[in-house]
């Protein structure tokens, strides 16, 4: 593996591999010195065009687990601003000695036009609303760990789905990993071309909801117009939100994710976000063992 740029073209196996080595790694974080020498010399340079807290801030704490180390990136005070383009800004860091980049931009197939220019390991930090492989490794294995396997699950990604950069991700991966997918959402937040996700779609919360064992929520993308097709947030909230009464209906043993930022009252009532069963922290934790594991296999770092 020489990027990592989505989920579509990532088999079981590679999969597998990836979340086996991110356990591994998750006992790594629980040491009095949470440190392994993998990837001691090389440096990870995390370039984020876009707005980022949990992918940024994970992806250099992996790093740094790795003992690799770090340049960080960021377009307000760099030479953008003067003028200067993708591809001079990144041949630059490239030839600072950076061995791999994280690119996150709003431009879909910005990583991989990173790739392209610099001959470098690439991995995907989120582009427009197209990829966010990484969170989808992370989603799998905080399921994985509550659950067991994936196999047999049936998950529903519930939210603004049209204009979400995980849910496509995770689709691909939960699919691939033995998981049946649904999507719920009004048909103004669905992809106006479904041709070839592995998943069901539904417009209606209440009727699938009994027989699901995850809830994977998402924000509704005001930034990017999520929030013009309902009459108000709380109208979504109504229909699409993950409320008190609806979290008493799933099953007992049913968990919640979401990827962050939570929109408290708008697609999850205050009450359930913080119920045991919301896994929201459990996924911060498994996004930096899950990121190690990407850097390791990109880096072909030594046995940790």
């Amino acid at each position: 593996m020489r990027t990592l740029l989505g989920t579509e073209d990532l088999d079981r196996s590679s999969l597998d591999g990836l979340l086996d080595d991110a356990e591994a790694f998750l006992e790594v974080l629980d040491r009095p010195i949470p440190k392994v020498p993998a990837l001691r010399g090389r440096t990870v340079a995390t370039m984020f065009f876009e707005p980022s807290t949990r992918t940024r801030l994970s992806f250099e704490r992996a790093a740094k687990a790795l003992s690799a180390d770090t340049l960080s990136f960021s377009p307000g005070t760099s030479s953008l601003s003067k003028g200067e383009s993708l591809k001079d800004t990144v041949q630059t860091i490239a030839a600072m000695g950076a061995d791999l980049m994280v690119v996150r931009h709003r431009a879909v197939g910005a990583p991989a036009r990173v790739a392209e220019w610099t001959g470098l390991p690439v991995v995907n930090g989120g582009d427009g609303a197209h990829q966010h492989p990484t969170q989808a490794l992370l989603d799998a294995l905080t399921i994985r760990r509550a659950k067991g396997a994936l196999d047999g699950l049936r998950i529903a990604i519930v939210g603004d789905i049209a204009h979400s950069r995980v849910a496509r991700s995770d689709v691909f991966a939960f699919a691939t990993l033995g998981a049946d997918v649904v999507l719920v959402a009004p048909r103004t937040l669905l992809p106006v071309d479904l041709t070839g996700w592995p998943c069901e779609v539904s417009t209606d919360l209440d009727a699938v909801l009994s027989d699901l064992d995850v809830v994977y929520l998402l924000r509704v993308q005001t930034e990017r117009g999520g929030a013009s097709v309902f009459p108000s947030l709380r109208e979504y909230l109504r229909r699409f939100g993950l409320t008190r009464d609806r979290f008493a209906r799933l099953r007992p043993d049913a968990v919640v994710l979401h990827p962050g930022p939570m929109n408290r009252g708008v697609e999850i009532e205050a009450a359930v976000a913080d119920d045991p069963r919301a896994l929201v922290l459990d996924q911060v934790t498994n996004g930096v063992a899950a990121r190690m594991a990407v850097l390791f296999h990109l880096l072909g770092g030594a046995d940790a």
